[in-house]
């Protein structure tokens, strides 16, 4: 349950309207890496929760607060993006935990379109790791600044200066630090807040960081009498930090709201030690919402004007009532429940009769919003991933992107006179992202397109669970697909030619199930006039 005595923003009433007090941000890293322990942990440092799900709880109490989804439960993995949004000193942060696992990558891809910031989390013990690499060069493309948590201190670790200077050089980012460790693995004992001037200890190994000591220079902290800390730790701490502050730059917050300078924060999430000094960070030098680009002009978060993208759609959060809930970031003006706001795709107004804030899987009304907030609009299917909700305006957000999908399955009914119940199971996961649905001209069975099989799993759990329809695979003889673009009479030719390869998208979209990348490379040269497409914009 939400705790009853933590402030939330929907009760901030018209104050609320100062969207500079905005902070929408993900967190990003390599599975395991301890993303959603860090988010549960920022969490209980804003007050929002008071217990984390992992300590000392039973049943379902033990459950993450944003692992919602049974089969998340089940695995210990977060397969889908929550939302959670909470209040501090002032300060509306919007929180984004996306899947950490590759193959959920495009789930993670559409978050990050939606927010200003990103957390990275980065295990001490290994550093950079491959999916973290590539959720950052998603990152560096949207010139997303990005904040760096180095997790686990507490475990057997690479040497910290070491450690900065790897992820420095495989992602050409500069670095400057922010915290430090004192002491790594069974030696850690604190932290170093550099900007604060102020060191935080544990007066015994594994205790919390209560013992707090100023200094003007960390070489101050040398000779210090501290209980529970030896002094060769503190020596090693301080040579390493001024070592680090010798050959960094110093924080420039032009460079790092440019993307090009990350801030370090040391610390250990499950100890709960470098979380407060990162969320300190987040409010007091992270982006308030940015200007957005759309098609053929920037919308800034300061116009009148509401406008806003549904980057995420949700079916059955709660199984209960079968709902359907869009996720919308606003990028403008003040949104007031109860608005009519214009779907650019559908050409129709809609009435927001009971938008929601989240918190996870739990929800509540919100009667005012602003650029930056994240809403839900409750709906039967006609909003979708891409569209774009506005005052009037038709207008197009751009950077939500459709990829190819990797690997393609033939879908096959367990019993054959649900096939109603499949066509509305597979229509609900293709707006929602899970999967790609084709269906190809010459077969009636669809195909779905996945990037990773793990995906796959999940589709065939949640048809049953949430829809009754118990579902198999059947392997397909083709291994990729592209859309098929150009003139419109080009298009037709191909496909005539080239029926039994073609399938339709959720658009109807004449798509080209290539048998082999040698047969691709064929189709791509023989047909010079049209493009076949990898990565396509939503809307």
């Amino acid at each position: 349950m939400l705790d009853p005595t933590a402030h939330h923003p929907a009760e901030a009433g018209a104050d609320a309207a100062d969207f500079t007090r905005r902070r929408t941000f993900a967190i990003i890293s390599h599975p395991d890496a301890g993303k959603t322990t860090l988010t549960e942990k920022l969490l209980l440092a804003s007050g929002a929760i008071r217990q984390a799900g992992q300590v000392k709880a039973r049943g379902e109490r033990r459950r993450t607060r944003s692992d919602w989804m049974e089969i998340e439960q089940q695995r210990g993995i977060s397969v889908t993006s929550s939302v959670m949004t909470f209040e501090r000193d002032g300060i509306v942060f919007n929180l984004l935990d996306t899947p950490g696992h590759s193959d959920f990558s495009e789930d993670t891809y559409r978050t990050l379109s939606a927010v200003d910031a990103a957390v990275m989390v980065i295990d001490a013990a290994k550093g950079i790791e491959s999916q973290t690499r590539k959720l950052f060069e998603v990152c560096r493309l949207r010139d997303i600044p990005i904040f760096t948590f180095i997790n686990k201190v507490d475990r057997e670790s690479l040497d910290p200066v070491g450690l900065m200077d790897d992820i420095a050089a495989t992602l050409a980012l500069d670095l400057t630090p922010h915290t430090w460790p004192v002491g790594m693995g069974t030696d850690f004992r604190g932290i170093i807040d550099v900007p604060a001037k102020r060191a935080l200890f544990a007066q015994e190994r594994g205790g919390p960081l209560v013992h707090e000591v100023k200094f003007e220079d960390p070489i101050d902290l040398l000779g210090l009498d501290l209980p529970g800390v030896p002094e060769r730790i503190v020596e090693e701490a301080v040579e390493s930090l001024s070592l680090a502050l010798g050959v960094l730059p110093p924080f420039d917050l032009e460079s790092f709201r440019e993307g090009h300078l990350s801030p370090v924060f040391f610390g250990s999430a499950i100890k709960e030690a470098g979380v407060g000094e990162l969320l300190n960070g987040l409010g007091g030098f992270g982006p308030s919402p940015l200007p957005r680009n759309a098609n053929g002009r920037v919308v800034e978060p300061a116009e009148a004007n509401v406008s806003g993208f549904v980057f995420k759609v949700q079916a059955n959060m709660d199984p209960n009532h079968r709902d359907r809930v869009a996720f919308v970031r606003l990028c403008s003006g003040v949104f007031k429940r109860g608005m009519k706001l214009f779907n650019a795709r559908e050409k129709r107004h809609m009435a927001i009769a009971n938008p929601i804030f989240f918190f996870a899987q739990e929800r509540e009304t919100v009667d005012e919003a602003v650029a930056g907030d994240i809403i839900g609009i409750p709906n039967h299917g006609m909003l979708r991933v891409g569209d774009t909700l506005s005052e009037g305006e038709t207008i197009r957000f751009e950077g939500i992107p459709d990829f190819a999908p990797e690997i393609l399955r033939r879908v096959l009914l367990a019993d054959p006179m649900k096939s109603k119940q499949l066509a509305k199971a597979l229509h609900d996961m293709a707006e929602e992202g899970v999967v790609q649905v084709l269906r190809p001209l010459t077969d009636p069975a669809p195909i779905v397109g996945v990037v990773g099989t793990l995906q796959l799993d999940v589709l065939a759990s949640r048809l049953e669970k949430e829809y009754g329809v118990p579902i198999r695979y059947e392997s397909v003889s083709f291994v990729t697909a592209r859309w098929v673009t150009g003139e419109r009479a080009e298009v037709e030719r191909f496909v005539e030619t080239s029926r039994s390869s073609i399938a339709q998208d959720r658009d109807d979209a004449a798509v080209y199930l290539a048998r082999s990348q040698w047969v691709l490379d064929r189709a791509i040269e023989e047909w010079p006039k049209l493009k076949f497409v990898a990565v396509k914009e939503r809307g």
